[in-house]
């Protein structure tokens, strides 16, 4: 599966030690799924789960999903063992977590094949700091944010605004574009709020996340709504391309929708727009 035109609009977080959650995930709408070794599996679980989810992507039926395993991390007693089975065991991106700096990506690069994407976990004041070379290192191509690692961490409190969090939100935004990579956001954790999760799911949009890690399933369709191009949107981004390619065939140096200048940067912003509404369609059809 290649991961790097693929749509992140929802990435479900999965317990790879549920049989039953493993074999549902087969069928939903989501654009990826994290399949969890770590947090979601307890300790005297983890050599089970490990099987588990190994025989689960080896009989495979996960369609067009972006497959993602987050194992321990390699301090732990349960991560070498991880990669060793699941390296290679039918995942498209392994997602470390507990990263701190890009020594961290060195220690797992040298376990795994030379073509096997790296996702990190964005987690701790530290990982934040070092975020622009996190992602900058040749084998990682998506940061996950780690927001309630970072909301204990810090010490701050949970705000339905998220202002606490804000300056490592864009941080981490930031070190994804210039490396050029997929940034997720973090988890909104009361999953019956369909409000509150539309809202959150808005403001990661507009800070410039690509979509939005999800802790259930009923969450998925408000992130797939939240993290596509309007139909606004795509109107705008196609009278955008065209009034400015009208312009330049015509010799004039300025092209103006709905009473607004549009220049060069705005017609990359619309291509891009389109270019997700295409990838959209196209996973759609299949």
């Amino acid at each position: 599966m290649d991961a790097a035109n693929h749509p992140f609009r929802s990435v479900l977080y999965i317990p790879g030690s549920k049989e039953r959650a493993l074999d549902k995930a087969r069928t939903l709408p989501t654009d990826a799924i994290i399949f969890d070794l770590e947090d979601a599996v307890a300790p005297d679980a983890k050599a089970e789960a490990r099987q588990t989810l190994a025989k689960a992507l080896g009989d495979g039926g996960y369609g067009n999903r972006i497959k993602i395993v987050r194992i321990n991390a390699l301090t732990t007693a349960w991560g070498l063992e991880d990669v060793r089975v699941l390296g290679t065991a039918g995942a498209d991106v392994i997602l470390l977590p507990k990263v701190n700096t890009r020594s961290d990506v060195d220690n797992l690069a040298d376990l795994l094949p030379a073509t096997m994407p790296i996702w990190t976990m964005m987690e701790t004041p530290v990982s934040v700091f070092n975020a622009r070379d996190i992602a900058a290192h040749g084998r990682v191509t998506g940061l996950v944010t780690g927001t309630n690692d970072l909301t204990k961490d810090l010490g701050c409190r949970s705000r339905a605004d998220r202002l606490p969090l804000m300056s490592a939100l864009q941080m981490i935004v930031m070190a994804a574009r210039a490396a050029r990579i997929i940034a997720i956001d973090g988890v909104y954790n009361q999953f019956r709020d369909e409000e509150g999760l539309r809202a959150e799911c808005e403001q990661g949009r507009d800070l410039g996340f690509d979509g939005k890690t999800l802790i259930h399933p009923a969450q998925i369709e408000g992130a797939n709504i939240a993290f596509a191009p309007t139909a606004g949107e795509i109107d705008l981004a196609q009278r955008q391309i065209a009034a400015f390619e009208a312009s330049h065939a015509s010799g004039q140096g300025v092209a103006v929708v709905d009473g607004a200048i549009v220049e060069n940067l705005h017609v990359v912003a619309a291509q891009r727009v389109l270019a997700k509404a295409r990838a959209l369609a196209e996973m759609e059809a299949q």
